[in-house]
Parts: structure tokens; C-alpha cells; sequence
């Protein structure tokens, strides 16, 4: 596969020193690229502990369609921030932040190395650059804001920021409500708050973060997304979605969402012929693939790429 050559993050990790900091080893791909496979292996070869960052993964009853890993897999390893949440639940990233913050102390604390990993973009970010501010919405302005039609929230908005919205998506009303609550709650423009963003450290810019992410050959992975889809829908996706959708999916649009999930809620609503369920997925599946390519290409810093199908041995994943 003809991939980037191998580099690190930059600065002390590429020197491999770390300035005395702790490692901290993220393990990143596109969906089903490998990623669990050799996170176990690396993981057992260096006494590691395995922390995800896969945003499906939190929650519990969603197994099948998120590729979870198996009841023999988490028994290979120690696995933490899986199966954290009920399907009703939402997982912010302020509080994945704080509560990955503490296992990893509780996992070095144990004399253990410590495996990040996962494919969600956003969560995987929260370890090499700021992503959460300190903004504190309170119930009751949510309130307010949420009171507000559509075009009543814009116009607030406007007022408020004379020096105009910056690259806010304003055709997208649930980021105008939230800008709009942040910008009431704060007492800034969006201008001020972005630069108040941007000069605020990672929450583990204390660590030494050595990333790598996995890829295939396009039909390689295609390959391995379709066997994977035919293997979900094989092991009961349905009847899954069926438990889940009982248990108040559809009241957590992010879960519901979910490629696998809307594919099989859509059949069950009518609104998709069984007979192309399978071909929906894969679709779907390869679709964010693609995003996830794009992402990683231009939202992570300087990382080693390396190509799945050519790794021998998990001691190649990481230059330390």
C-alpha cells in the first residue's frame, strides 16, 4: 500500500524523549481496518491496559452493530470506557475528557503502558489538542435559547457578534443554539471565545502522545467491510436494533444515527426494503470511510501511517 512515510508527532515524541513525559500510545484507522486485532497484540506484548475512544463503544446493548469487541477479547485485556452508557445517554466530550483523564491514571498508577484506542475522530482529537472550553451553559439559559424559534436564535446571534459568525455553519440550528448559549453564557463574541479556545492546552499535553494509524488498499478494506456487514447482519443486527430501539435508542440522535443502527431502523419504520439492508450498510460504511480518511489526513498532526496488511509483528506499530 503506498502510504506517508513514518513520522511522529514532532518535537521531544520524535525525538523519542519526551521531555521525561509519560507515553501515552494511540492507536487510530478507518472502520474495520484492523484496529482491535492489534491493539490486543501490542497490548499483550507490553503489559498494556486499553482505553477507547470509539464514541459507539460507550454503549451497553450496542454490540454487534459497533463491532464491539468480543466477551474472549476484553478477557485477552483490561478494556475501559466500554459499555459506560445506557442507550438513553449521552456522551459529552468534557466528560470523556475527565473520565479518561482518570483511568489512565488508575492504569499508570498500576505500573501498566496505556492503549489508546479508536476510530472517532473527535474523541481520538481530545488527546492531542484542545476540544472542550470552559463554558458552562446553565439549565435555565439552555431553557431560554431552546424557547427561541429558529430565525429569533440567528438574529440574537447577530447582535451579538457584530464583527460577524466567523465559519459557523449558521444553515445548522443546533450549532447556532449552542453558539448562541455559549456566547449568553460567556459574555464574549465568537471571535473572543474562539482565540480563548485556541490558547488553552491539550487536556494531556503532559504526555508524550505517539500516534499511529493504521489503512488498507480500497478494495482490501471494501473487501473487509462487506464480510463484515454479511458477519453483523449474520449475528443477530436486527433483532439488536429491535432490543435497543425497546430500551430508547431513538431518544439519543448520535446513537441512533449510527451506521448499522438508522440502516435497521429504517427497515423496521418501513421506510427500507429488507432485501437492501445489507447493501445500505455497506454503503453507508464505505461512505465514512472516505470522511474518516479526510478527517485524519487533515485534522491530526503529523503521524506514522502504517498499512495493516503489511504488519508482522505489533511491536511495528509504535517507534519508541
Amino acid at each position: 500500500m503506498n502510504v506517508p512515510p513514518e513520522t511522529s508527532l514532532g518535537g521531544a515524541a520524535a525525538a523519542g524523549t519526551g521531555g521525561g513525559k509519560p507515553v501515552l500510545h494511540l492507536l487510530t484507522g478507518p472502520t474495520a481496518v484492523g484496529k482491535t486485532e492489534w491493539a490486543l497484540r501490542w497490548a499483550e506484548t507490553h503489559g498494556a491496559e486499553i482505553v477507547s475512544c470509539d464514541s459507539l463503544l460507550f454503549y451497553r446493548g450496542m454490540d454487534i452493530g459497533t463491532a464491539k469487541p468480543t466477551r474472549a477479547e476484553l478477557a485477552r485485556v483490561p478494556h475501559h470506557l466500554i459499555d459506560v452508557c445506557g442507550v438513553r445517554e449521552r456522551m459529552d466530550i468534557a466528560t470523556y475528557v475527565t473520565r479518561a483523564r482518570a483511568v489512565i491514571e488508575e492504569i499508570r498508577g498500576r505500573g501498566r503502558a496505556v492503549l489508546v484506542t479508536g476510530g472517532s475522530g473527535f474523541y481520538l482529537k481530545a488527546f492531542l489538542a484542545p476540544v472542550a472550553d470552559d463554558v458552562d451553559v446553565s439549565p435555565e439559559l439552555r431553557a431560554e435559547v431552546t424557547a427561541l424559534a429558529p430565525d429569533q436564535v440567528l438574529e440574537r446571534l447577530r447582535a451579538l457578534n457584530p464583527q460577524g459568525l466567523g465559519a459557523l455553519d449558521v444553515a445548522n440550528p443546533r450549532r447556532v443554539t449552542r453558539a448562541l448559549e455559549r456566547c449568553l453564557a460567556a459574555g464574549r463574541t465568537l471571535q473572543e471565545l474562539a482565540e480563548a479556545f485556541a490558547r488553552r492546552p491539550s487536556a494531556f499535553a503532559d504526555f508524550d502522545v505517539r500516534l499511529t494509524r493504521l489503512d488498507r488498499e480500497p478494495a482490501d478494506l471494501a473487501q473487509r467491510i462487506e464480510a463484515r456487514v454479511a458477519a453483523m447482519l449474520r449475528d443477530g443486527l436486527v433483532e439488536e436494533v429491535r432490543r435497543v430501539a425497546a430500551e430508547g435508542l431513538e431518544e439519543n440522535p448520535s446513537a441512533a444515527k449510527a451506521i448499522g443502527y438508522r440502516e435497521v431502523l429504517a427497515v423496521l419504520a418501513g421506510r427500507l426494503p429488507e432485501a437492501e439492508l445489507a447493501a445500505e450498510i455497506v454503503k453507508n460504511t464505505r461512505a465514512l470511510v472516505k470522511k474518516q480518511r479526510t478527517w485524519f489526513r487533515t485534522q491530526l498532526p503529523t503521524h506514522r501511517v502504517l498499512a495493516a496488511s503489511a504488519l508482522r509483528d505489533a511491536a511495528e506499530l509504535f517507534a519508541d
